[in-house]
């Protein structure tokens, strides 16, 4: 019997005849390639139709050789068949079946880029051809993430090796080797996130309008960048300019309304380059792009190598490529998608949501879950889910108390903290202040 060739398709006929043979001669081999194969990973048609006939003996119990095989696959409407002398070859072709493992990754490794190559050949026909250049973009990028996808599945694991593998990680944070997350360089939030932030989780910071939100996030993001963490900021509220400078403020501790106005005196230039030439040094990227889709948001976090921490500024100034008009379920769409997207890249994802008016019609100011606007997927998807509510202002003092709460906590402890914000500089600080109720909302809200 002749395989199948087309020079143009990448493909290995020995690999393929050297699975199939492997598992013929030993059906135990089975088990170390089916989970990284199907049979359309397969280029030869009668290899194809020859894995999928030994599967479907091996899985029912019975026993897969030469005589058997055959016989299956001459029951099998429309097959093409192998011959009994052909998979009478095969299994003797191949010594033994250690190298069957290897044999299937060959297999599944020219499956991948025929697969690429095909999903290319779409993208430039479409680019030729599609009246909707936009749409086929999508198309083309969607497929092309499935491919990813497709090759980074893992087989499931036994929880006794990732216990062992647990073990040496406990082992080492004990040595000090590596740590418990990433701080946020505010002492009581780290300790209720049990060393601070963690790759693959998603923290939500929600608050009402002119809180602070922004300020605060874009703290985090620089005292994370600070730490040596690659860092994009997406900022569809404010542009560059307003991020870098709100930088310098905090950084230099220059007064914010004197860069605004260039009223600045002698010190003030010092400091503020001295913040400038700091921030240079940062891994901290800012893209001021208005209404990101999830798509965008993909590519952009994609585009910085190394990504550790990504900030989203804010939730509901996303856009969707939905056209039900159903706000709800659009944001439900991207909390899932950005939950989503830091599991896959192994990144902090730190998202900015804005709260319902609900809030407002309290005596007190503290938010709860159920302020959260548009989606009670928000919630559903945070692994942390955070607040902030104004508590007092000293106007002679510059300074804001502000509550930052932990409602929903996978890392650790809920509870409360005091922040005191100095607007003029963009500075936080872990505050002392009492942020009971009692003490709460005497403030006006001023835009920080």
């Amino acid at each position: 019997m002749s395989a199948d060739t087309t020079v143009a398709s990448p493909w290995s006929n020995e690999a393929e005849q050297g699975v199939l043979g492997a598992v013929l001669c030993d059906n135990r081999a089975w088990d170390r390639v089916a989970d990284l194969l199907v049979e359309a990973d397969f280029y030869s048609l009668a290899h194809r139709e020859a894995f999928a006939a030994i599967g479907r003996l091996i899985v029912s119990g019975h026993p897969a050789d030469a005589i058997t095989v055959s016989d299956e696959l001459r029951q099998t409407p429309a097959a093409g068949g192998a011959d009994l002398a052909y998979l009478n070859d095969l299994a003797q072709s191949v010594p033994s079946a250690a190298n069957a493992r290897r044999y299937a990754e060959v297999v599944r490794k020219h499956a991948a880029r025929r697969a690429l190559i095909a999903t290319l050949d779409e993208g430039l026909l479409a680019a030729r051809e599609a009246p909707d250049v936009g749409g086929a973009v999508d198309e083309i990028s969607t497929k092309l993430g499935q491919l990813q996808l497709g090759r980074l599945t893992a087989a499931p694991r036994s929880i006794a090796e990732i216990a062992i593998e647990r073990i040496q990680h406990y082992e080492a944070l004990e040595r000090g080797e590596v740590v418990a997350g990433w701080p946020s360089h505010i002492p009581a939030l780290d300790a209720r996130l049990n060393g601070g932030l963690r790759p693959g989780s998603l923290y939500i910071l929600a608050a009402r309008p002119s809180v602070g939100k922004s300020s605060f996030a874009q703290r985090l993001g620089l005292g994370l960048a600070a730490d040596g963490l690659p860092t994009l900021f997406l900022s569809m509220e404010m542009s560059a300019a307003e991020v870098a400078d709100r930088g310098v403020a905090s950084s230099g501790r220059v007064s914010y309304s004197a860069l605004l106005t260039g009223r600045m005196g002698h010190d003030d230039w010092l400091r503020a380059t001295e913040a400038m030439e700091h921030l240079a040094r940062l891994p901290f990227r800012v893209d001021d792009e208005p209404a990101l889709t999830l798509r965008a948001i993909r590519a952009k976090a994609k585009s910085i190598r190394g990504l550790k921490v990504l900030v989203v500024d804010y939730l509901q100034l996303c856009a969707s490529q939905r056209r039900d008009g159903n706000r709800n379920t659009e944001i439900e769409e991207i909390s899932r998608g950005l939950k989503t997207l830091a599991k896959e890249l192994g990144v902090a994802v730190i998202a900015l949501a804005q709260l319902n008016r609900d809030v407002e019609k309290r005596a007190t100011k503290r938010p709860t879950l159920s302020d959260l606007r548009d989606s009670g997927a928000i919630e559903q998807d945070a692994d942390v889910v955070l607040f902030l509510w104004p508590v007092r202002e000293f106007e002679n003092e510059g300074r804001k108390i502000l509550g930052l709460g932990l409602d929903k906590n996978r890392q650790g402890r809920l509870g409360e903290i005091g922040l005191d914000f100095y607007g003029d500089t963009q500075r936080w600080e872990q505050s002392t202040a009492d942020i009971r109720p009692a003490t709460v909302a005497r403030g006006r809200g001023d835009d920080l």
